[in-house]
């Protein structure tokens, strides 16, 4: 009996010494591989893709100018097409300063039209021209993606300014808030879609009202 249990002792020791002569083999690799370390040359590698990142080319100057054109619905004189153009500078990342030039032609009012009197207006003071100056805050900048390969810089921002407008035959102080977004196509190239509540008082009937006079446009600035 006890001959037996030598004989089990020293088969247990000689395979636990097997064991850790196999393991002594092979040797731990960085990334939690092995490969045996006498008689084998082969090294696992991994293969990674490096993907190709093209970093944005943006233009450093901060003007930026630029035209726009659009639609303009002057309150009870319908919806008319107004053009104008558009002055910035960039203060930072973040705010810029605006100027805006516009021009559009009221068509009939609705009083005009339901009534069937005279015209209240003559053709040159049913002219609709204003100019503003005023700042935008970036609220959203980011990045729009067209396709997986292409992506371009935009922002959304918010606008607010003040300034005069002519019409039926007077000069109107306006106050103008708006919101739009930017998209750069080039690195000196930008695309706008824009926003616009233009706020003053007419007293075209005889009585004095504030009126909201929404437009919206698009337009392409270039920087300088």
């Amino acid at each position: 009996m006890e001959a037996r249990f030598r004989i089990l002792l020293l088969t247990g020791l000689v395979a636990l010494g097997g064991c850790a002569g196999l393991r002594g083999d092979e040797t731990p690799m960085e990334d939690g591989e092995t490969v045996a370390a006498a008689g084998d040359d082969s090294v696992i590698t991994p293969e990674v893709e490096r993907r190709e990142v093209r970093p944005p080319k943006i233009d450093t100057e901060n003007w930026e100018v630029g035209a726009y054109a659009g639609s303009l619905s002057v309150e009870d004189f319908e919806v008319n097409i107004v053009y104008g153009a558009r002055l910035a500078y960039h203060i930072s990342e973040d705010f810029f300063a605006e100027a805006l030039y516009g021009t559009a032609d009221a068509g009939i009012s609705s009083y005009e039209r339901l009534s069937g009197s005279a015209p209240l207006l003559t053709d040159s003071e049913r002219k609709f021209k204003y100019w503003s100056v005023g700042f935008g805050w970036n609220v959203l900048p980011g990045e729009v993606f067209l396709g997986g390969t292409r992506a371009y810089n935009s922002a959304v921002y918010l606008t607010a300014g003040a300034g005069s407008t002519t019409f039926a035959g007077d000069d109107r102080f306006t106050v103008t808030l708006g919101a739009g977004a930017r998209v750069l196509i080039k690195d000196w190239l930008a695309a706008h879609l824009d926003v616009r509540d233009h706020i003053l008082e007419v007293d075209v009937v005889g009585t004095n009202k504030q009126t909201h006079n929404f437009e919206a446009t698009v337009s392409l600035t270039g920087f300088f």
